[in-house]
């Protein structure tokens, strides 16, 4: 706990930044359908709603009780002295401002404005996944970030090959899955969700079969 309270200034605020998009919501409550598209299919289209006042309180609600989780979850490490403070802060920082840019995309998208919601995701997500790989290989053992696996916690060099690799399997990841979205509309709400599951299996497998490869060789 004393972790949290360490950071409670910064839970504090980042969960408010979190349910942010309901005053932007109020605001425009007037204008905004009873019915709100919020899911989208690889071509861009529309294919789920939500009621409006789900959309405005519901969906910023649920980020903020997970960002509140993955806090605590995180700061309650028993190794979060070995967590890098910038992979850190995107743990704290990546669910409101998510819940920021999708909200706001929604209410955009609910206005009648004309926004490319299948390549705004896949720039997010890719972003994430090269930013993520970026830090992969300064990570020290903990048991909340990285590719945490009886291998890599059991022995610091598996973890530091395992990482160094990870980090540049999400790298490409990232890369791919940015490709993936402008194509999107070309191969199809199936063919996309396929790349990405297909990328994200890629990401993670590979340096884990790595990993217990390293493990067999004494490492």
């Amino acid at each position: 706990m004393e972790n949290v309270k360490k950071y409670k200034t910064t839970i504090i605020v980042t969960t408010l930044i979190t349910l942010l998009p309901i005053v932007f919501g109020l605001i425009i409550w007037k204008k905004l359908p009873e019915q709100i598209a919020t899911h989208w299919g690889a071509d861009g289209q529309a294919d789920g709603y939500s009621g409006k006042a789900f959309t405005v309180f519901g969906m910023p609600c649920i980020l903020a009780a997970l960002q509140l989780f993955v806090s605590f979850i995180t700061l309650n490490d028993p190794k979060r002295r070995n967590i890098h403070k910038k992979p850190l802060a995107l743990v704290l920082w990546i669910i409101p401002v998510v819940s920021v840019l999708m909200n706001c995309m929604t209410y955009a998208v609910a206005l009648g404005m004309k926004v490319d919601v299948g390549i705004i995701v896949s720039i997010l997500i890719g972003l994430l996944f090269i930013i993520l790989g970026n830090y992969m290989p300064k990570l020290q053992q903990n048991y909340t970030v990285g590719i945490r696996i009886p291998w890599t916690l059991n022995s610091t060099e598996n973890w530091n090959r395992t990482h160094r690799l990870g980090g540049k399997m999400f790298i490409l990841g990232g890369f791919l899955l940015i490709i993936t979205g402008f194509l999107g509309s070309v191969i199809g709400d199936f063919g996309a969700l396929a790349a990405i599951i297909a990328i994200a299996l890629i990401c993670t497998g590979v340096p884990t079969v790595y990993s217990f490869w390293l493990f067999k060789r004494g490492v």
